[in-house]
């Protein structure tokens, strides 16, 4: 069976070493020259995962094609499951997901707990409602489109941040307290089935609004985890989604959960799986895009997730200071994505770091941000 994945990036590197142990005929296409994929992959096509003409050329020779970022041309991969060729997950879901509108719209529609939203179409329409009460600061304002890594989101907290605010095509939604951030990792196959892996807790850049790390399991009480849970899997149904299904939820002080936003692939809070999990995110993902069982989500262990980012003030090609002092540490699990420049808290790598305990995995991670850090040379 020949699996097409539209992109080259790091989620499609760790997609490969599953692919392999399965021998699975896998092969990619990306405009990147130099990606994380490219250095790896025996089969790999120069090409632009939004244009039409090269979408319909990757595809015609694949039985399979799926995705590991949500920004492709959806026309091409309707066209393409017209004539054959099986398309996960489905075009229709892509689209919709790519529009963080409609996604709202989607959870009202089908009765999933999400905050309270408007649309806006120009900055002047916002500026009429925050003059007629309609909105009140503070607030969060999203780009629909095209956001990611924290980019096409940010908080407006009073007037003087207007100025910086998106001019067009966007979201407000209400600024919730939040009591924990977590993430919740699901895969579904073509016959139904789901598996759900445990509740992981996000801690973010308050600048940047990245992911700094995450733990897993999250610290809720058991109660908490069985409703993500099946909040998650409720979530996956509605769609009818076929492959993984990354949905972000906020859990606020009074233990409400909302879903913030979800990803129709593997995920950065699912990347604890490949050390801490019985089967990863990685593998659940091509096994239901070949046709296969799905695997055990059970967590192993205890888990810190960190991402590996630019440090600021370096730009240019890449270095990694003081590795060698973090890969004597036990349990520390490095990856990372091969990209040759490095900037400012662009996404370099991840390390999974596993232990028994929470404290131990805070001590590990700190010992990290204070002695290894990603510069140019």
């Amino acid at each position: 069976m020949k699996i097409g994945i539209l992109g080259g990036g790091q989620l499609g590197k760790m997609l490969y070493a599953p692919a392999n142990k399965l021998d699975i005929d896998i092969r990619f296409m990306d405009s990147m020259t130099e990606g994380p994929v490219s250095k790896i992959a025996t089969n790999y096509t120069i090409g632009d995962i939004t244009n039409y003409d090269d979408v319909m050329a990757f595809g015609a020779d694949c039985e399979v094609l799926s995705i590991e970022i949500e920004k492709v041309n959806c026309e091409a991969l309707k066209e393409l499951e017209l004539q054959g060729t099986i398309v996960y997950p489905q075009p229709q879901i892509i689209e919709l997901i790519q529009d963080k509108g409609l996604q709202k719209d989607f959870y009202q529609q089908q009765g999933l707990p999400t905050s309270d939203f408007k649309f806006f179409d120009s900055l002047t329409e916002l500026e009429g409602s925050i003059e007629s009460g309609a909105i009140q600061y503070p607030f969060v304002q999203k780009m629909r489109k095209d956001g990611y890594d924290g980019r096409g989101v940010q908080i407006i907290r009073s007037e003087s941040d207007l100025a910086q605010a998106f001019s067009s095509n966007f979201i407000t939604e209400d600024l919730v307290s939040i009591d924990k951030e977590i993430g919740v990792i699901t895969c579904r196959d073509a016959k139904g089935q789901v598996v759900v892996y445990d509740p992981v807790e996000m801690v973010f850049h308050a600048d940047a609004n990245i992911l700094l790390y995450q733990l897993g399991p999250a610290d809720i009480n058991q109660e908490v985890v069985d409703r993500a849970k099946d909040l998650a899997i409720k979530t996956a149904e509605a769609y009818g989604i076929v492959g993984l299904l990354a949905i972000e939820m906020f859990l606020t002080p009074s233990g409400q959960l909302l879903i913030n936003e979800v990803a129709p692939r593997p995920h950065n809070s699912g990347h604890h799986s490949i050390e801490a999990t019985m089967c990863s995110q990685y593998e659940n993902h091509l096994r239901t895009l070949a046709n296969l069982p799905l695997g055990d989500t059970k967590t192993l262990t205890s888990s810190l997730l960190m991402n590996v980012l630019g440090a600021e003030g370096f730009t240019g090609p890449v270095q990694y200071e003081g590795i060698d002092k973090i890969l004597t540490i036990p349990g520390v699990n490095v990856h990372l994505y091969g990209k040759t420049t490095t900037k400012p808290f662009r996404k370099m790598g991840h390390i999974n770091i596993i232990g028994e305990s929470k404290d131990e995995l805070i001590a590990h991670y700190q010992y990290i941000t204070d002695n290894f850090r990603v510069i140019s040379k």
